[in-house]
């Protein structure tokens, strides 16, 4: 029987290359987003493009019914909808810190939950968290986004251990910096008053090293060839980081001693003291 996943946030980006590559490896792909568009694919019996809001319990509930009624079970689920927040942590507001949460961290949980006794009464699926770079090394200036993120590291390393018992799995991947997609453009840009004087000349700083990156940018390609390994690992691996950049931070915590890492991180940054 041929494997089924869904995807959420398939519009662009991350979502969408992962989509297209499960697809041309034979799979049935329910692909979700908030704003469903026909013209992104190809015309495929194994694809249904639907419309999901993860901060919508019904959407996620009716999107997971219908996907099961089109092609029976459910072997996958790619939680891939985010969205970022760029700015110093004392002028980021709360409700700039809830929205962001509903997304990434609560809308990662009740897609789950709700995909979950799916799985469990057939003993066998696999959930594949996307969070990033920053649950490896968090970054400055993105304080809440990178919350958001850790929250879902450990929400998924419970998970793998409390349905392992089940036969279903949980995985992690973690995209690195992907300043080309759309996702960057959208959601990482700077709000008004988001970088308080104060904090400029860093920011300044910051910025340019972003500029002058060690290795290269992660690509859309390289987040999806990550996330479908995971889908279809049959191993006890947890985290998958995704691009060049995300490899080189995990072999760095790794390798290094805490001290001397977070000395990299602050230089890498520019986040010296002066």
């Amino acid at each position: 029987m041929t494997s089924t996943v869904l995807i959420t946030g398939c519009s662009s980006g991350f979502g969408l290359a992962t989509a297209k590559l499960f697809l041309a490896r034979g799979w049935n792909v329910i692909a979700t987003m908030r704003t469903p568009s026909s013209t992104l694919f190809d015309e495929s019996e194994k694809l249904l493009v639907a419309a999901l809001d993860v901060t919508d319990p019904n959407s996620i509930a009716n999107t997971i019914a219908k996907g099961a009624a089109r092609f029976g079970r459910l072997d996958a689920l790619v939680n891939n909808a985010g969205v970022g927040l760029f700015g110093a942590a004392e002028a980021t507001s709360d409700d700039a810190i809830r929205q962001v949460f509903e997304t990434n961290t609560f809308g990662v949980m009740a897609t789950a939950r709700a995909i979950i006794p799916h799985m469990r009464n057939r003993g066998a699926g696999t959930i594949v968290n996307v969070t990033s770079s920053v649950g490896i090394a968090p970054m400055p200036l993105v304080a809440a986004y990178t919350a958001s993120k850790y929250a879902i590291e450990g929400f998924s390393e419970s998970l793998a251990y409390e349905l392992g018992v089940f036969g279903v799995r949980v995985k992690i991947v973690q995209p690195g910096l992907a300043p080309t997609t759309s996702f960057a453009r959208t959601s990482g840009g700077i709000a008004p008053g988001a970088i308080p004087a104060a904090y400029g000349e860093f920011a300044g700083r910051y910025m340019k090293s972003m500029q002058d990156y060690p290795t290269a940018y992660t690509t859309a390609d390289d987040v999806a060839t990550a996330v479908y390994a995971a889908a279809t690992s049959d191993d006890d691996k947890l985290r998958y980081p995704a691009g060049a950049d995300s490899a080189m931070l995990a072999d760095l915590r790794q390798s290094l001693p805490e001290h001397a890492f977070m000395e990299r991180m602050r230089i890498m940054t520019g986040a010296r003291s002066t």
